[in-house]
């Protein structure tokens, strides 16, 4: 090979080598880790008959506030199954310590016998903060007593 030959071949070389892809390992490396969710529950309180909770799903400074209603235990012998629907009052309510709130929402739900997750509020508060969230279920008949968690957003 003479030596025009060997120039235009390095160069060539020199081109591909350099028109190459950069690695996956760079691209890895500046990518962010998912976050993590932490799901906080309250204590279970007993309201219209039912147990109830209020939880908080709580992702960097992202926070999904949600109540929950399920059986309170084992049926009594004799009771009739599967029990009659029941028509509930609900009212999920959130704030910030210090006094910012972060909404409420009222409805209406049906429970029958499965756990029932009742929405409301999504909302992003700053790393620090201390969520404060109240779950109240209220039937014709009885009232509600609310149940409530207090939740550390920690970014």
């Amino acid at each position: 090979m003479n030596r025009i030959a060997r120039i235009a071949a390095g160069t060539a070389g020199a081109v591909a080598l350099f028109a190459a892809p950069v690695p996956a390992f760079a691209s890895a490396v500046t990518a962010a880790a998912p976050a993590t969710t932490v799901t906080t529950c309250g204590w279970s309180g007993l309201q219209a008959g039912l147990s109830t909770k209020v939880c908080a799903d709580v992702t960097g400074d992202s926070v999904v506030l949600y109540g929950q209603i399920g059986l309170a235990g084992p049926p009594s012998p004799g009771t009739p199954w599967p029990p009659a629907p029941q028509e509930l009052l609900t009212r999920l309510s959130a704030d910030v310590a210090g006094g910012t709130s972060l909404g409420a929402v009222n409805g209406r739900t049906v429970f029958t016998v499965s756990t029932v997750r009742v929405d409301g509020i999504s909302t992003t508060v700053p790393c620090g903060s201390t969520v404060h969230a109240s779950f109240s279920v209220e039937a014709i008949w009885r009232g509600p007593a609310p149940v409530t968690v207090d939740v550390p957003v920690v970014c």
